[in-house]
């Protein structure tokens, strides 16, 4: 799955590459170069950034396997797949569905900004195949339900709590984790009797982000909106604020990260 555009997509690659923690990447890759024929399974693939930036730290050319259920960003995941070395192969699949999750033989399982969308029973399940399988996982960008914004306004704690109750809605899972994703994957993981490693990774956006700053801002609205508890009047006089600053003022967005080993 990933839901979302190939244009908010890239809009937010650059946004994700500064905000991955470094440590876990290289040491995610590592893996895929320790094993004799690796093979990285991305879930939710969208354009394939997660592996164009694993990509970047690895000395050894694994197979791979971009999954996602959106034809559209699929079709330019296989388009942008020449920049990755090793073998690429697509495949179309709706994690959200009772088949089996197409990991089967992973070196590495990665997953972007993927975790605070899917159900407790969802990573549950990809939790308890990973363990079978003794497969790792490189969960990163996992929402963590906090947003700073400066210059402040007097709605940004309510407009953020709003959001944050918006997250936890279905997303084609059941209910989602939402903000709790970060520490309920990790006590599955650690359950399942995986070595887990995690890192902050913050979004950190500055005018020079200002496109993705107002698609952010918008879709915060919209969600507040459509959680209903504030007043529509409120929401919009907020949401003009924030495209008001957009160009000069700076927001902070925070994820962590987490490396699951066997």
């Amino acid at each position: 799955m990933s839901g979302f555009s190939a244009t908010w997509l890239d809009l937010r690659e650059a946004a994700d590459g500064r905000a991955r923690d470094t440590r876990l990447l290289t040491a995610a890759a590592a893996l895929v170069d320790a094993a004799d024929a690796p093979l990285v399974v991305d879930l939710g693939t969208g354009t394939g950034a997660m592996a164009r930036a694993l990509a970047q730290h690895l000395q050894k050319a694994p197979e791979w396997l971009l999954v996602d259920a959106d034809l559209a960003v699929l079709a330019e995941a296989d388009a942008r797949a020449g920049s990755l070395p090793g073998q690429v192969s697509v495949l179309r699949h709706d994690l959200s569905t009772p088949t089996p999750l197409p990991v089967s033989g992973a070196t590495l399982v990665t997953a972007s900004a993927l975790f605070d969308l899917v159900s407790d029973t969802f990573a549950e399940r990809l939790v308890a195949t990973l363990a079978a399988g003794r497969t790792a996982l490189h969960a990163n960008l996992i929402y963590d339900g906090t947003t700073e914004w400066h210059p402040a306004h007097p709605l940004d704690e309510p407009v953020l709590a709003a959001f944050n109750r918006h997250q936890r809605r279905d997303k084609g899972f059941g209910a989602a984790l939402g903000p709790s994703a970060p520490g309920a994957l990790a006590e599955k993981l650690n359950r399942a009797g995986f070595h887990v490693s995690s890192a902050l990774s913050a979004w950190r956006l500055g005018p020079e982000d200002e496109a993705l700053v107002r698609e952010l801002a918008t879709g915060i609205a919209s969600a507040a909106h459509e959680e209903g508890h504030l007043a529509k009047e409120a929401v919009d006089e907020w949401l003009d604020f924030r495209l008001q600053h957009a160009g000069e003022g700076r927001c902070i967005v925070g994820h962590v990260d987490i490396l699951a080993t066997v």
